[in-house]
């Protein structure tokens, strides 16, 4: 499946203009043959926007989601997007995927908050592994800091994520996550991870981009500079599987022995 990496921040603090770059890189998307396009996290609203985040906050079916829709349908390709979600008076930072036929497949909230400031504006999920199928592949979703956590990326292995999309505000000076843990995580997993960024500075924030999508060997099919950028790549499930047959890891694990993680 042709994946496409919108490394971009967008219009921090401007959900229109964002609407309308997202709908932009739609239309580049499927025009390279993508069938699916990943924005980064709080890719809608802008992440290094304080309090507006509370205001700018929507449920997951909200206006914007169905504006994402329609730009999904139009230029048939699926959309996964970074978004503050509001549900009731708690606000999440979650990521949601909709279908290219403008279907809302999943949402996730992230589990893993970093830092200070999302501690204050947000609220952390509490469900590990959100899934949904899309074009004959299993697609997972974490968030940003999220995938540091070994446990987090194991979770989907063992679930079959087939493709770890991981929309990510990666800031200065932990630029070597893009660069040496992510292809890791890939391989030690035998999965595909789009891992996709902001980039520019940002408020007291300096995002590096170096967006990638690594495969199961470990190996990058793809990467973006540190300028705004759209890449694609492939997930191959045929590829998959070989490695998959040939790499002993989730076959060779012992769960007995580890009781003591947790």
């Amino acid at each position: 499946m042709r994946t496409a990496l919108l490394q971009s921040s967008g219009h921090p603090g401007s959900v229109t203009e964002n609407l309308a770059v997202l709908d932009e890189a739609a239309g580049r998307a499927a025009a390279a043959g993508a069938a699916l396009l990943t924005a980064p996290e709080m890719f809608l609203t802008g992440y290094a926007i304080g309090d507006e985040i509370g205001r700018l906050a929507e449920p997951a079916d909200g206006a914007c989601a169905a504006a994402i829709a329609r730009t999904a349908v139009r230029h048939g390709v699926a959309i996964a997007y970074g978004y503050p979600e509001r549900d009731g008076d708690t606000v999440h930072n979650s990521a949601q995927l909709i279908s290219a036929d403008g279907t809302r497949l999943a949402n996730y909230r992230k589990t893993h908050l970093f830092g200070c400031f999302e501690r204050d504006h947000f609220t952390p999920g509490e469900r590990q592994v959100v899934q949904a199928e899309l074009n004959g592949l299993t697609v997972g979703l974490l968030i940003c800091y999220d995938v540091e956590f070994p446990e987090n990326v194991r979770a989907h292995a063992l679930a079959g994520t087939d493709l770890l999309l991981v929309p990510t505000a990666q800031m200065h000076p932990y630029q070597f996550v893009a660069e040496a843990m992510i292809p890791v995580r890939a391989f030690e997993n035998q999965m595909y991870v789009a891992y996709v960024n902001r980039v520019g500075q940002e408020g007291e924030f300096e995002f590096v981009g170096l967006s990638v999508l690594a495969g199961p060997d470990g190996v990058p099919r793809t990467r973006a500079g540190r300028a705004e950028q759209l890449v694609f790549a492939d997930a191959d499930p045929a590829f998959l599987a070989a490695s998959r047959e040939a790499n002993p890891y989730l076959k060779d694990r012992r769960p007995e022995l580890y009781g003591s993680l947790s």
